[in-house]
């Protein structure tokens, strides 16, 4: 059987790793902007479902780029009766560097940390229907979330706007729905008896329970493995 070496990514090391700072180094290519315009054009586009977007990150970010020479002050505008505000525009480092950062992301994957991942780890210490009706409810959340991502989807692309334009909310609707049907199949799991799954989780808790055998505590299994004397 072939088998395959497992290999990190290792990511290249930037002055700003913000993805907003991606976000924009990239809006700015299509005119320079200020802060104020960089945001509102960014929470138009529904940003706020992709980066972690406020106007104080979001001007921290700009301040980065600028330091680090990816983006310049190009002059000054004003909007209304907003006080003036500096203009910035990409200069051919931030550029350059946008495409890379970009093509990184694009190319290599990354190890991340999802909360749901880190609840199933932990899942066993509560008891087996517990989990099975929660993970019905975050069903149901998860198919209202496909439904509303969907409808907002159309409705932009309704306006004229090209699909490919709105990839990412295909992304994260093939990403709940590959959820939604991981956490059917593990209900199935949890809730046939033929499988074996629920008989060890069962077993468990009777031991580790109030009422289980009486061990010291330093001696219990925990759901990672490990014991109390290894903590």
């Amino acid at each position: 059987m072939t088998r395959f070496k497992r290999s990190e990514v290792m990511p290249v090391s930037r002055t700003v790793t913000n993805l907003l700072g991606l976000a924009v180094l990239s809006y700015l290519t299509e005119r320079p902007m200020h802060p104020y315009e960089l945001n509102r054009m960014l929470k138009e586009r529904d940003a706020a479902r992709t980066f972690k977007l406020s106007y104080g990150a979001l001007y921290g970010v700009v301040r980065q780029l600028a330091e680090a020479g990816l983006i310049r002050a190009s002059g000054t505008g004003q909007r209304g009766r907003l006080p003036q505000h500096t203009v910035y525009e990409l200069t051919d480092a931030g550029r350059a560097e946008m495409r890379a950062w970009l093509a990184e992301l694009l190319s290599q994957p990354r190890h991340e940390y999802p909360a749901f991942a880190a609840a199933l780890s932990l899942a066993v210490v509560l008891p087996p229907g517990q989990v099975a009706d929660l993970l019905r409810t975050r069903l149901g959340r998860i198919a209202s979330a496909v439904a509303e991502i969907g409808d907002q989807r159309d409705a932009t692309v309704a306006t004229g706007v090209p699909p490919v334009f709105l990839i990412e909310d295909d992304y994260r609707i093939a990403l709940l729905d590959a959820e939604a049907s991981f956490i059917t199949t593990f209900l199935g799991k949890i809730e046939d008896p033929e499988n074996g799954w629920s008989g060890p989780w069962q077993a468990y808790h009777a031991s580790h329970g109030p009422g289980g055998p009486d061990k010291a505590p330093s001696q219990r299994t925990t759901p990672s493995g490990t014991t109390g004397a290894d903590q």
